[in-house]
């Protein structure tokens, strides 16, 4: 099985449970009380697919993406998540919980929105994909 900091390129990878307890318990640990399992090789892969292990106490700074390829998808595979979107002036225009057996459980938000998403249970875990290659935020995509 892989790590978290190996990747074997020439056969398929399954995620477990194990995994997702693995990596919870590494956001939980971690000073911002996030943890990446990178299913990408490179920041400058064209396709930046991951899990987000997120504690309920973690801050993730309202932003948008301007790239007109940086749609983001996010599916919930364990706990729940509140995806927050806000107008240019900062108003919360919507807000949505995403849970595995709710009525949602999966979010495209398209490029040039900004939102933030907050755990709102331990131990939670979401899918998120969207294109690369990584690009830090510039002041215009912070919030």
């Amino acid at each position: 099985m892989n790590t978290l900091n190996e990747k074997n390129l020439t056969k398929a990878e399954f995620i477990s449970r194990q995994i997702l307890d693995r990596i919870s318990s590494e956001a939980k640990r971690s000073p911002r009380l996030r943890k990446n399992y990178n299913f990408h090789t490179s920041d400058e892969d064209i396709c930046h697919r991951l899990l987000n292990a997120m504690e309920p106490d973690s801050y993730m700074q309202p932003h948008r993406h301007l790239n007109i390829n940086k749609d983001e998808t996010l599916v919930v595979l364990r706990g729940r998540i509140g995806i927050i979107m806000f107008d240019d002036e900062g108003t919360i225009k919507e807000n949505v919980l995403l849970e595995p057996t709710g009525s949602i459980m999966m979010a495209n938000i398209p490029h040039g929105i900004f939102h933030t998403c907050v755990s709102l249970e331990e131990r939670t875990v979401f899918f998120e994909s969207k294109a690369g290659p990584f690009m830090p935020l510039i002041p215009e995509e912070r919030a």
